[in-house]
């Protein structure tokens, strides 16, 4: 059901556009937020009398008056049911998928990534999501899904903005690259990659009891290569990335649930303050300048310390992945206990062959080489106040590559230094970035990019996000600067207040 759009919630509540996609709002790191309309919850409480769900006034029901809803299987296999049981009463939760609307309000339980997905992209469209993460199974199981009923697709079509030329063009580029074969993984490339992913392990192993500060960064060399194969393998959507999906925690520690769960929403929602949790990294680094009451003394010599919450990240990581596989084995998600003994394959390796001396110092050091090479790709480009419609035009604002200068940076960088075709193509297997980078530029001259393709050579791009930490550092504190995040994943949903907030039963 569509609900009418609410008050202005202020600034603590304008971290996003509301649900009818709208403005479009690019800020700097130095400039407050206008606040934005928040739309009322898709769930309705009552109490021991329920009222059903109208929609434009009228009431959706069978033909004895009961709402009705909808209950799907994690095969999309969906059949009508009623809406409302003693506590709430469901409402739809409108989605469009390359033009056509979809109510999955009966899928998003079923949904193997989570609800909040579906939830977030209530009101608006998801094509490019869809399309960008998901599987050649998975891209023809949203056909089977219940459309939107025909008496709100008016409604829905009137609040959500229009596909830009820039998408439509994008989508034909995409199905173009999976024809000729784009998305198809080189096996001899992938073999290469993890030869040397396993010359590393083996030298570490080596060295560990005689040469124990090079087997520290010879450790350290493994676990970032290892993270950016992982990366690779959870993105990817063919055999070869579902048999190595748990290589990450294998290698470096680092789940792919927790992995998807985080990054995904980050690839989705780039440099979307309060949402997109790759850039928040406050109290110990700030991309902006936060409000006074959001503020710490770190910021004003962030600039000088950086490398030490940088160190951090792969620690942290790790931490992560074990409080999300956990809760992931007790609700039962798909993969959750393969993934589990991965990770406890891991540490039983790592405590082995490795002294604690060599392997505590070495994952500090491959936080430091990771953070230097993820964070400075996107903090130094566009940040946005609200929802971005436009999922193609915002990859190329908040987006810059950097251009490696020798073959061990080229290898270092895991794929990473082509930010801009990973994000755009993130199911496409990196050794196709290189060729695809050409493509893109001519993309982004032929439909007017703002900026264009971005790239910056791989020192100046780290010192670009050094000088962004400096300027934020040297500000005064802006009044109404929005949080770096809300409360976990639903929690960043019920702040920005799109068109679920609150959830659904």
């Amino acid at each position: 059901m569509i609900l009418p759009q609410g008050a202005s919630l202020g600034f603590a509540l304008s971290l996003l556009l509301s649900g009818n996609g709208g403005n479009v709002g690019v800020v700097s790191a130095f400039a407050p937020l206008r606040p934005s309309a928040a739309r009322a919850p898709t769930a309705l409480s009552v109490g021991a009398a329920v009222e059903p769900p109208k929609v434009n006034g009228e009431v959706t029901a069978n033909g004895d008056g009961v709402p009705m809803g909808w209950e799907c299987d994690d095969e999309a296999n969906c059949a009508e049911v009623p809406a409302c049981d003693e506590v709430v009463c469901r409402t739809s939760l409108d989605v469009r998928i390359h033009g056509e609307w979809y109510d999955l309000s009966g899928w998003r339980k079923a949904h193997p990534a989570g609800a909040h997905w579906i939830d977030w992209y209530d009101g608006r469209d998801a094509t490019e999501v869809m399309d960008a993460f998901h599987s050649e199974k998975a891209r023809s199981m949203w056909q089977k899904l219940p459309k939107s009923k025909s008496d709100v697709i008016d409604q829905l079509d009137a609040e959500c903005v229009a596909d830009s030329s820039t998408q439509v063009a994008f989508r034909k580029l995409r199905d173009d690259l999976e024809a000729d074969g784009w998305y198809e993984r080189d096996p001899v490339h992938e073999v290469k990659l993890l030869g040397i992913w396993t010359a590393l392990v083996i030298g570490a192993a080596a060295t560990a009891h005689t040469a124990p500060p090079l087997s520290t960064f010879l450790v350290a060399l493994t676990m970032t290569n290892a993270g950016w194969l992982g990366h690779d393998y959870i993105h990817g959507v063919d055999k070869w990335s579902d048999r190595l999906r748990n290589f990450a925690a294998l290698g470096a520690g680092l789940g792919p649930t927790w992995w998807s769960d985080k990054h995904n929403k980050h690839h989705a929602l780039t440099n979307e303050m309060g949402v997109d949790e790759d850039i928040a990294t406050d109290p110990f680094l700030f991309p902006w300048v936060p409000s006074a009451e959001n503020d710490s003394p770190l910021r004003k010599i962030q600039h000088w310390i950086f490398f030490v919450p940088f160190s951090f990240l792969f620690a942290l990581w790790r931490v992560d992945t074990l409080q999300v596989i956990v809760d992931a084995v007790e609700q039962k998600r798909p993969g959750a206990k393969d993934e589990l003994f991965a990770l406890l394959g891991h540490y039983f390796l790592l405590l082995t062959f490795f002294p604690f001396q060599v392997w505590v110092p070495a994952v500090f050091l491959s936080g430091l080489m990771s953070a230097l090479i993820v964070t400075p790709t996107h903090q130094s480009d566009e940040m946005f106040d609200t929802y971005q419609p436009d999922w193609v035009t915002a990859q190329f604002q908040s987006t810059r590559n950097a251009v490696t200068t020798n073959p061990f940076s080229e290898w270092l960088w895991g794929g990473m230094q082509y930010q801009l075709e990973h994000h755009l193509f993130p199911s496409m297997p990196r050794s196709k970035y290189p060729l695809l980078k050409p493509i893109l530029q001519k993309f982004a001259e032929e439909n007017n990019i703002p900026g264009g393709y971005r790239e910056s050579g791989e020192f100046e791009i780290l010192k670009m996000n050094w000088q962004l930490y400096k300027d934020v550092a040297e500000a005064d504190p802006v009044e109404g600067s929005p949080r770096s995040r809300g409360d976990g994943q639903q929690g960043a949903i019920d702040l920005g207040s799109p068109p679920a907030a609150g959830g659904l039963i």
